[in-house]
């Protein structure tokens, strides 16, 4: 019996873990890792910021939906990768130290025959002064607590613009070097729609501050709309609903530092200014969670497994060649690792080849620009593709991975939510292909305009909504969850 270990239950390792599991039966064993008790949907946190949801509409345990299916759970966090095993102990294995179930603080060695590394990003508001809502002065939506955090502040500026206070409102990327802007872009829509709401749109000033080069870039350089015989940019389409909410913008900036009313950015340009806030949500950059990496001697090899920034190491071209250069094929299909061919990183815990939109810097030398989101639809797939090509390795089906799951041949649909609401409401639907843009077969606009489309409507809110429940069913692994898509 072979044993497949996977670190991190979020959207790529839980669908890793539901997949292998259903496909193997109890023939090999699969066993997740996981520091955190509860499964968070995450796109939802974003309703949990504005009150639409509460946490516990957007978690909930892991240990009984893993004990209810027959997988081996760890509440504890990986600290070490030992690929090769030790000199008395051959076998490969990870350490793990408990941070819940009754054994908090222990450590162990959990042995492995295969490995995916599924363990999401480290937010890292500290590189930014002044950033979070632990030891800073703002407020986040990475997760459900942080969300939940987010709206009471938010309730605090509701109930001052009722007295007839003004209130400032700055929301979106907290450091030069953000991704996820679409989770900021949706929030900060969702906060401008409950202003609405509440009949106080009129003391309300929100502003929107990124490091995109350009408005609708999301870190993904942007897209192309065919619609009505015309081809528009998200560009446009972004600019005009801030235009028409009354949303300023901020673009080319990189927070530097924050206190407890007024953000300071820099622009590419160099120079450094002031935004004055009384409410703000601002993201942080992310890097790979604390992993080091030992050979059978002892020896450190972690830079063998992982990228500088922390992430793991898989199938693609890290040569580092410049913008002009970079291709589709730099991207990974098979998200193995080139050394050790039984380890596996998916989700946002492989590490991208480069960004998709054209790096920046300012003249300072500083980098102001988005890095790759690799969330959502995507981890979902991957997490499922690398799953069954292990699964047919475990099996003696094949010697390699067969299946590939490239995001540069990878279509993606997004639904960003733009104000919750059953009436009112309205989200931006969109979908994407390829998902990196391949500037050869597309030479106008690096995608297919056949197959890259968006609109906002009412039927994007309740499309929104009815796949939070699907995907909140699926991941409890419910009565044919299997044919829920990824």
């Amino acid at each position: 019996m072979a044993r497949l270990v996977i670190m991190g239950a979020g959207v790529s390792g839980h669908t890793a873990a539901l997949h292998a599991h259903r496909k193997l039966k109890r023939d090999h064993e699969v066993v997740v890792v996981s520091p955190n008790s509860k499964w968070n949907w995450i796109p939802s946190n974003i309703w949990v910021g504005v009150g639409f949801m509460n946490k516990e509409q957007v978690t909930f345990d892991l240990a009984p939906i893993y004990k209810k299916i027959g997988v081996p759970f760890y509440q504890a966090k990986a600290t070490a990768i030992y690929p090769e095993g030790e000199s008395d102990h051959p076998d490969p294995f990870i350490e793990i130290i408990y941070t819940g179930g009754g054994r908090k603080d222990e450590t162990e060695k959990l042995t492995y025959d295969y490995l995916i590394n599924a363990t999401g990003p480290q937010l890292r508001f500290d590189k930014t002064e002044g950033l979070g809502p632990d030891n800073g002065y703002t407020t986040s939506v990475c997760t459900h607590g942080h969300a939940e955090h987010a709206y009471q502040h938010l309730e605090e500026s509701i109930a001052r613009m009722k007295k007839g206070e003004r209130q400032k409102f700055l929301i979106g990327t907290g450091h030069g070097t953000c991704t996820c802007q679409g989770a900021a872009f949706e929030y900060l829509l969702n906060v401008e729609h409950l202003t609405h709401k509440h009949g106080v749109r009129d003391k309300a000033d929100i502003a929107w501050i990124t490091n995109e080069m350009e408005l609708g870039d999301f870190g993904m350089g942007g897209m192309h709309i065919k619609r009505g015989g015309y081809v528009t940019h998200s560009r446009i389409f972004t600019e005009s609903l801030f235009t028409e909410r009354g949303i300023r913008w901020i673009k080319r900036a990189g927070v530097k530092e924050i206190d407890e009313k007024k953000c300071q950015y820099e622009l590419l340009d160099g120079t450094v200014n002031e935004e004055a806030y009384d409410f703000s949500m601002l993201l942080p950059p992310f890097t790979g969670v604390p992993l080091q990496a030992f050979d059978n001697k002892g020896n450190e090899i972690t830079d063998q497994l992982f990228a500088p920034n922390g992430f793991m190491k898989v199938d693609a071209d890290y040569s580092g060649k410049p913008y002009e250069e970079w291709s589709p094929s730099d991207w990974p299909e098979t998200y193995q690792n080139s050394t050790y061919e039984n380890i596996f990183a998916v989700g946002i815990a492989f590490a991208p080849p480069h960004a998709i939109s054209m790096p920046a810097k300012s003249t300072n030398g500083n980098p102001i620009s988005p890095t790759p989101p690799r969330t959502g639809m995507p981890s979902g797939v991957m997490g499922r593709e690398v799953a069954f090509n292990i699964v047919d390795m475990m099996k003696g089906d094949a010697e390699k991975p067969v299946r590939h799951a490239s995001m540069s041949d990878m279509g993606a649909a997004c639904i960003a939510s733009a104000g919750a609401g059953a009436l009112k409401g309205t989200a931006v639907s969109m979908t994407m292909y390829p998902i990196i843009p391949d500037f050869e077969t597309y030479p106008d606009t690096g995608r297919s305009l056949k197959y890259t489309t968006g609109e906002i409507g009412l039927a994007g809110h309740w499309t929104k909504h009815l796949l939070h429940f699907g995907f909140m069913y699926k991941a409890q692994a419910k009565p044919l969850w299997q044919l829920i898509p990824e």
